[in-house]
């Protein structure tokens, strides 16, 4: 899947709403989760540099997946930031502000989805140029803090992350946010260990229905 510019990327993420945050160290085991999320509606994924070997398995899926959005996250610093872009990153997610992360990116023409949490943070990273601003963690504040966000910044897209789950991922698109980051409430551990494809697939279309509906 291939984009003109890394704002065709960020209206991407935010036309498909749900980014899959996935966490294993083998490639096969990636590759049919990433399948398994596609078949069920999922088209943004995320691998975390807290994977072993997570600049090889981006490289290594990034050429066997068509028609998925594949990103880097957990990226702490502007050397690994680069090195995922080399690697094939289409957009970048970092769990904290780091404004040279956010310069790196936008060197290459990647857009960048940096970690924040106050209303300063998140100002101070759109200010900087992310094309979105992660909201994290989301768990302790919930939907109704992104309502509240929206009302000094109605121009800043917000994407929470951490918490968010089936039961209330509705309620977070409905609060403003432009999309959303979710881990093991959809990519669940057990499955992947299990590789239990069919049911990850069923999930995702869960969650996707639940996005859809709105």
């Amino acid at each position: 899947m291939s984009f003109k510019d890394r704002l065709q990327v960020a209206q991407f993420l935010e036309e498909k709403k749900i980014i899959a945050i996935i966490r294993t160290d083998q490639a096969q085991s990636l590759i049919e989760a990433v399948k398994a999320l596609r078949e069920g509606g999922i088209h943004c994924i995320e691998v975390t540099m807290t994977t072993p070997g997570a600049l090889k398995l981006l490289e290594e899926v990034r050429n066997k997946v068509e028609n998925v959005l594949f990103g880097a996250g957990t990226v702490l610093d502007p050397e690994t930031a680069r090195a995922c872009i080399l690697s094939g990153a289409q957009f970048i997610v970092t769990p904290s502000l780091n404004l040279r992360v956010i310069e790196v990116a936008h060197r290459y023409d990647v857009p960048i989805i940096p970690g924040a949490f106050t209303p300063t943070e998140i100002l101070t990273a759109w200010e900087n140029g992310a094309e979105v601003v992660k909201v994290f963690p989301a768990s302790g504040v919930g939907p109704g803090y992104i309502r509240e966000l929206k009302g000094p910044f109605p121009q800043i897209k917000l994407c929470p992350t951490g918490g968010v789950n089936l039961e209330n991922i509705q309620a977070f698109i409905k609060a403003g946010a432009s999309c959303v980051g979710v881990g093991g409430a959809l990519v669940k551990k057990q499955l992947i260990v299990e590789k239990n494809w069919e049911e990850l697939k069923n999930l995702a279309q869960s969650f996707y229905q639940a996005v859809t509906s709105i």
